[in-house]
């Protein structure tokens, strides 16, 4: 894979999880990361609901580098259900994980680099859905479809692509039995599967993608589930 030496990436929600190791691996390689994370540490701090903030950590950015060659937006929206889910939260839910990742990617429009790439972490759960899960679920249909529009606006300058993690054990933990056995892959994922896409996506190898959505979920969105079927039972 490519290195990413002189490069510049800004990554959202990076201090913990999959943005953490997405941010670890652009350093392996030789690039500079600037992270902002909600949660304390040697990193910009603020909450990405905010416009100030979002304002501040951009010129944060372009005051240190001068430019931006991938912006990561990672950080997780808020998870609740139509039952309890409140105008407030479900709003904050959208500013978190589409409203801001489309006023970074404009505030950083003039600062890009020939070249660049947004990557918009989406999930799996933008095509099929748990009970009770509807902000974050319409949070990540949003921001997969907001990946193509943004490439059409911003290509050929900007390339733009969406990754959509499956079930991703962020303290690598590794599952045997059903949990392993109902995916097609026969394991559950662990962040580096989805920061070794986020990087390819950045590369020059993938020069010629924009605009798409790539699933990373070991296959279980493909498996087809009936009741009796291969041992499948509902039950409820």
């Amino acid at each position: 894979m490519s290195d990413f030496k002189g490069k510049t990436a800004a990554i959202t929600g990076g201090a913990h999880g999959i943005g953490l190791c997405i941010a670890q691996e652009f350093q392996k390689r030789g690039a500079e990361v600037e992270v902002i994370d909600i949660r304390e540490g040697d990193h910009f701090t603020g909450d990405l609901s905010k416009k100030e903030v979002l304002e501040a950590f951009a010129a944060h950015v372009i005051e240190k580098h001068g430019r931006v060659d991938y912006l990561i937006n990672n950080a997780l929206p808020l998870m609740k259900g139509i039952h309890e889910c409140g105008y407030e939260e479900f709003s904050y839910a959208m500013a978190v994980g589409i409203t801001a990742p489309f006023y970074l990617s404009k505030l950083f429009l003039p600062y890009f680099a020939e070249g660049a790439s947004i990557i918009n972490i989406s999930s799996s759960r933008d095509r099929q859905s748990q009970p009770e899960t509807e902000s974050y679920t319409a949070a990540k249909g949003g921001i997969a479809a907001l990946t193509h529009a943004l490439a059409v606006s911003l290509g050929p300058k900007v390339r733009v692509n969406s990754v959509s993690p499956g079930w991703i054990d962020t303290s690598y933990t590794v599952y045997e039995g059903p949990d392993a056995l109902q995916q097609p892959a026969g394991r559950v994922g662990n962040p580096l599967d989805i920061a070794n896409t986020v990087l390819f996506l950045c590369s020059e190898e993938a020069s010629f993608i924009t605009g798409e959505n790539i699933c990373v979920d070991g296959g279980m969105t493909k498996l087809m589930i009936y009741h009796g079927d291969h041992g499948w039972t509902m039950e409820k």
